[in-house]
């Protein structure tokens, strides 16, 4: 096969319109435009109790924590513990989700007892999940409480192994389970076929909130005190793109308010150099987040959860400088390996597969689901990259849109040590005789269940509409509809037929963007496309042209302008 690269087509569609009536109804109820009206209708919010909950999201929306299977389980047990003055072990994982969690159990039930000790497993010797290892710490501790949170829900063996040791076990996690579960003091996961919580996306740290919101029912404390802990638990929620409704939307809306106005300090820390106005989702994930990691990727997962305990600003200076030096080594880390990985699949000529395996033994482990992630943009396919630690290979996996990366591993299970996992992003782990024999059943099991469609990417629009229908107004009831994730994307919208002033021109560092001066009945609209400074020339001379966007607002010398952020954009 004659190494080339794959030309990716970027397709758009059109969310579908809902019916006419529920959209005019929606309309006369909440006394909102055509337009809002049908981006409200498209995310199911059709009526006006539900406008009124998507809206103004409060905490006593959340649903009854006792609902959650084995919920007075694990309170009953955990205030025995508390009462007679039993150590308990709080056992977390080094990703956000996992570190915030932690945070969050251990600053909640040091209020309550001094007998907690939180503990993060290293990524590199222990991997993902409960270990022996970790028990074996808690023994030595005399610890007779162990509280998972993320993570536990597949850790059969480990259970058993504690519970011989006089360790019992609540298991919080939001991983699917296998049909057996660990024979736990109780499991907390909604994903249980038998869990009737009628909430079942919330990340790890949302289990953790579930469990405090519980245990301030049981002691008596006002639920409005749990407010300040919500800022763990939006960090956790955005970082785990999770889908962002109900009770998810509830926490996130709840939780930016918190950071925005009183964050905790070690939060405060990282968000230091941050320049904007207002945080938002987009601050969580893409400023927030790497930072977070950045320690149980690249070092440990502990510096980053020693940060978010701190309950002075002071104290956090040193941790947060750190943590930025951690960072910035693995932006180096992840470009350096990103573009290794892109030589070894020309050399081995496999552009055109319908998969992407890549390995390297010295690869950085902590870096590996970042670079799966970065080839994926590159070639649009399920995408694995493997690191070597002794005999085995460990790695990430990473998956597109229909493409079930789970079901692909648990496929050629009979060749894996470990697998775990989602639909869209998972780990694994493999002994190196059964490397070459692996990559060639994920080739083939790729190659039969992703259909010609799938191997292009799909931009979902929300709305087609000319210019002249901004305005901003317009754009203030969309800013109404943040917190922006899964689930409740930041509206897109399509207009057709543009053309530009000669005012367009590349801008940015490195004039690698372009600044559009978008035309349109008498008015101009300044448009921002990142990293297409290529097309300057062409739209200039083009007879016009259609974009993809969203909208912001550009405050420049007090005064307010929208702004279009162009997502991708096609020459007539």
């Amino acid at each position: 096969m004659h190494s080339r690269i794959k030309k990716l087509i970027m397709q758009w569609e059109p969310k579908p319109i809902p019916n006419h009536e529920v959209i005019k109804l929606l309309q006369t109820q909440i006394g909102v435009s055509r337009n809002i009206s049908i981006i409200l209708t498209q995310r199911g919010i059709d009526n006006y109790e539900r406008a009124k909950y998507f809206f103004r999201p409060e905490l006593k929306h959340l649903h009854d924590p006792f609902l959650m299977k084995d919920m007075k389980f694990a309170t009953d047990r955990i205030i025995e513990a508390v009462k007679k003055k039993e150590k308990i072990l709080i056992y977390g994982d080094y990703d956000v989700d996992g570190v915030a969690s932690t945070a969050l159990l251990t600053t909640f039930l040091r209020n309550k007892t001094t007998n907690i000790f939180p503990y993060i497993p290293d990524r590199a010797t222990e991997g993902y999940g409960i270990s022996i290892n970790g028990i074996n710490d808690a023994i030595k501790k005399e610890v007779t409480l162990i509280i998972s949170i993320d993570c536990g829900i597949k850790a059969i063996d480990e259970v058993e192994y504690a519970k011989s040791n006089n360790i019992d076990f609540i298991i919080c996690d939001h991983h699917l389970p296998e049909s057996e579960i660990p024979n736990a003091i109780a499991v907390l996961d909604p994903k249980r076929e038998d869990c009737e919580y009628p909430f079942k996306e919330l990340c790890g740290c949302g289990i953790g909130f579930k469990l405090i919101q519980a245990l301030c029912l049981e002691w008596g404390i006002k639920t409005q005190k749990i407010t300040s802990y919500l800022d763990l638990v939006s960090l956790a929620t955005a970082a785990d793109q999770v889908p962002l409704k109900e009770e998810n939307r509830v926490i996130t809306y709840l939780g930016l308010k918190q950071i925005n106005e009183n964050p905790r300090p070690g939060i405060k820390a990282l968000l230091s150099d941050f320049k904007g106005d207002e945080i938002s989702t987009s601050t969580l994930v893409y400023k927030l987040s790497p930072k977070v990691n950045a320690a149980g990727r690249m070092k440990h997962a502990n510096l980053a959860l020693e940060l978010l305990l701190c309950k002075k600003l002071e104290n956090t200076v040193n941790l947060s400088e750190q943590i930025r030096s951690i960072n910035t080594e693995r932006q180096e880390e992840d470009k350096k390996t990103t573009e290794e990985a892109i030589i070894q699949i020309k050399v081995k000529e496999e552009e055109l597969f319908s998969s992407t395996l890549v390995h390297h033994e010295n690869w950085h482990p902590g870096i590996i689901g970042i670079v799966a992630s970065r080839l994926i943009e590159k070639y649009y396919r399920p995408t694995i990259v493997l690191t070597k630690r002794s005999e085995y290979y460990v790695g990430s996996a990473r998956s597109i849109k229909g493409f079930d990366i789970y079901k692909a591993l648990k496929k050629s299970s009979n060749l894996l040590e470990q697998y775990g996992g989602h639909k869209y992003a998972a780990g694994l782990k493999l002994h190196e005789s059964k490397l070459e024999l692996f990559r060639n059943e994920f080739e083939k099991f790729s190659n039969k269940n992703i259909s010609e469609k799938q191997k292009n990417k799909t931009h979902i629009y929300d709305l087609e509409i000319p210019l002249t229908d901004l305005s901003l107004r317009f754009y203030k009831i969309i800013k109404q509809m943040e917190p922006f994730g899964p689930n409740n994307l930041k509206p897109i919208f399509c207009s057709r037929d543009c053309t530009c002033t000669s005012q367009t021109r590349a801008v940015g560092n490195g004039n690698k963007n372009l600044q559009l001066f978008i035309k349109s009945k008498n008015k101009i609209y300044k448009g921002i496309a990142f990293g297409k400074e290529d097309l300057v020339n062409k739209i200039k001379e083009s007879k016009g042209f259609d974009i993809l966007y969203s909208i912001e607002n550009n405050n420049w010398n007090g005064k307010d302008k929208l702004q279009l952020v162009i997502v991708d954009l096609k020459l007539n």
